[in-house]
């Protein structure tokens, strides 16, 4: 996995992390043992006071297939169960040195509020429209160009987001705290800025929406283009039938229109890619 995709993956662990949890190193791996020492001597008293009872009891076989069973459960118990943290303890704290690496690289839910993170869902809407579409796939659109520039949107728009949030929640503590007549002529201004700095990112937000939508009608007319392309291979099929049956002159008309149809799909489609092209040099300005 890359580190990105293991980040990503990991989002309850770097909460943690960035609240200051430091998982344990991994230490070496030892080498296979038994149980430990103490743990038998701990055992052996017990052992030795059944047994002491066993060889008197005219049951001496099945008591020690119960001993035997009991010896396995304690050996089994004494050498497993310190396993899972052993197991677990690499994977934490593989991501506890990504994130110390990629420090101040990568954001998390809690870095936005409300507004913020709904800003950017929709961002993130409007680039997996395009990314995931067939069109693009295809390369009817700048496949090569929308991997590299729509990430890097995404970013820039999450980083910008999540400055907005922090600057937002620290001015709403200032205004909780109570502001003297004095500080309200400097508030004001301030509070312009947040929100005109809101309005251009939004409007980042807003381009890659258009985009998504242009791209969302080509992959629309692509698909029926699609469907009419394969009606338009039957058609010897239909032709044939109607022939046949002496019904073709009522529908060679209907028929015909497939092409007709099939050649404004292709208009269409071209139009809408043109159009998702000019909405793609708009992102890049």
């Amino acid at each position: 996995m890359d580190v990105a995709g293991s980040l990503r993956a990991n989002a309850p662990l770097l909460v943690r992390i960035r609240s200051g949890w430091v998982p344990p190193a991994t230490p070496p791996e030892p080498p296979r043992r038994g149980p430990s020492s103490v743990g038998l001597l701990a055992a052996t008293p017990v052992v030795l006071a059944v047994m002491a009872l066993l060889l008197d009891s005219p049951v001496a076989p099945a008591g020690f297939a119960v001993l035997g069973g009991f010896l396995f459960v304690v050996l089994l118990k004494m050498t497993s169960m310190n396993e899972p943290a052993e197991r677990e303890r690499p994977h934490a704290r593989r991501v506890y040195e990504q994130a110390r690496l990629y420090d101040g690289r990568y954001l998390l839910p809690e870095d936005f509020d409300r507004e913020a993170a709904d800003a950017l869902g929709r961002a993130q809407r409007a680039i997996g429209t395009v990314l995931r579409s067939h069109v693009n796939a295809e390369g009817l659109l700048d496949g090569a160009r929308n991997a590299v520039l729509l990430p890097e949107q995404e970013w820039e728009i999450a980083r910008l987001l999540a400055k907005l949030s922090a600057l937002r929640a620290e001015h709403r503590a200032l205004l909780a705290r109570g502001v003297a007549p004095e500080v309200a002529a400097v508030v004001q201004p301030l509070e312009r800025a947040l929100a005109d700095s809101e309005a251009a990112i939004v409007a980042r937000v807003e381009a890659l929406e258009r985009y998504a939508a242009h791209v969302t009608e080509a992959e629309r007319a692509y698909h029926a283009r699609g469907q009419i392309e394969e009606l338009r291979t039957r058609l010897p099929r239909y032709e044939e039938l109607l022939a046949e049956s002496g019904a073709d002159s009522l529908s060679v008309p209907e028929i015909e229109r497939l092409a007709q149809d099939a050649d404004q799909l292709e208009r269409l489609l071209r139009r809408s890619v043109s159009s998702a092209h000019e909405a793609f040099r708009y992102l890049e300005g």
